[in-house]
């Protein structure tokens, strides 16, 4: 059931996507302001009963109801899976983003490029060249296709693996977002998370994402180039990792953007991690990154050939290439089931 689930998601989130303003969204960001507001009193402990609360509540709901809707028929809970995948699993959340940005580099048009890339990621991207476009383009789509996509995946098959139907999808989504939501400082002084729980929910989030960003580094190798892939992946550990925890979101999304360097051959820089990185690696990263430093030798950087406008549709290929890997070992194991 599992992979007629994700197939009959990915099909209709194809052909009717959310709009960017969607109500889930709106409510996912209701709901975490609230639980913030409500319980965050900035010490450690409280921390925790803020993430607990706001990612445990949805995911246990989310589960209830699958278990009542098994009792009254199995197609009603099929169809409860489909539109909890629906709602959380899904390459047109963002890749609108993508196409229009490859679009406008298609046509020559760099400054439209810049505008898109800065509208997406709210950064300053007036000064950028073209192949900083390219792999800035590159390393947020990779990482938002592992968090829509493949992490989604992952805990979705497990648990429901386990009986809990949908419920690993909105487990993975809501502790990603409230990592994400909650990291941003807020528009007044004082509104925001505190320290504590920013440093809570990232915590979590480096915990829950470990296994799903190796599992989606190696799909990657996979379907790419397998060696290249790997030598990137032990490389990024044994270069860039010392300064980070085991499971911590900078190290996750850097194995990923390793994995994705080797696999595709374009040089990576890592400026998706700047945001999550530790002061002191994101100070390493600035000090390699200097003027007239050789772009290779910078802590976040991979040895491979600069980003290419072709490098784009490389890395399309790439992670379409991986669904299919997904699909069909989610059909082995359906059949599996089925059989046993």
């Amino acid at each position: 059931m599992s992979f007629f689930a994700v197939l009959f998601a990915l099909v209709l989130e194809q052909a009717r996507p959310l709009a960017r303003s969607n109500w889930i969204h709106s409510g996912f960001l209701a709901w975490a302001r609230w639980a913030h507001r409500s319980l965050d009193a900035g010490k450690q402990h409280h921390g925790w009963i803020t993430w607990l609360f706001a990612v445990m509540a949805p995911t246990l709901a989310t589960l209830l109801v699958h278990w009542l809707l098994w009792q009254v028929n199995v197609l009603l809970s099929f169809a409860w899976s489909v539109a909890v995948l629906y709602l959380t699993l899904g390459f047109r959340q963002f890749s609108h983003f993508f196409t229009d940005i490859r679009d406008a580099l298609d046509d020559g048009n760099e400054e439209s490029a810049r505008a898109l890339l800065a509208e997406w990621r709210h950064i300053d991207a007036s000064e950028l060249p073209r192949s900083e476009i390219v792999r800035h383009v590159i390393e947020y789509s990779v990482l938002a296709a592992h968090r829509h996509v493949f992490g989604v995946l992952g805990w979705f098959a497990v648990l429901a693996a386990l009986g809990c139907g949908p419920a690993g999808a909105v487990f993975y989504r809501m502790s990603e977002f409230v990592a994400r939501y909650w990291s941003h400082p807020g528009k007044v002084p004082g509104e925001g998370a505190s320290p504590a729980l920013q440093a809570t929910a990232n915590n979590a989030w480096g915990v829950i994402d470990f296994v799903p960003s190796r599992i989606t580094s190696l799909g990657f190798a996979v379907v790419g180039s397998f060696e290249d892939a790997i030598d990137a992946w032990r490389s990024y550990n044994q270069r860039f990792t010392a300064g980070a925890p085991l499971a911590s979101a900078s190290r996750n999304d850097g194995l990923i953007l390793a994995a994705t360097s080797g696999a595709v051959n374009v040089r990576l820089g890592g400026e998706a991690l700047k945001s999550v990185w530790t002061p002191a690696l994101a100070q390493d990263y600035e000090v390699g990154a200097l003027p007239g430093a050789d772009p290779a030798d910078a802590p976040g950087s991979s040895p491979s050939r600069e980003a290419e406008a072709g490098h784009l549709r490389s890395v399309v290929g790439l992670v379409w290439r991986s669904v299919v890997l997904w699909m069909v070992l989610l059909a082995l194991l359906t059949l599996a089931r089925l059989l046993g």
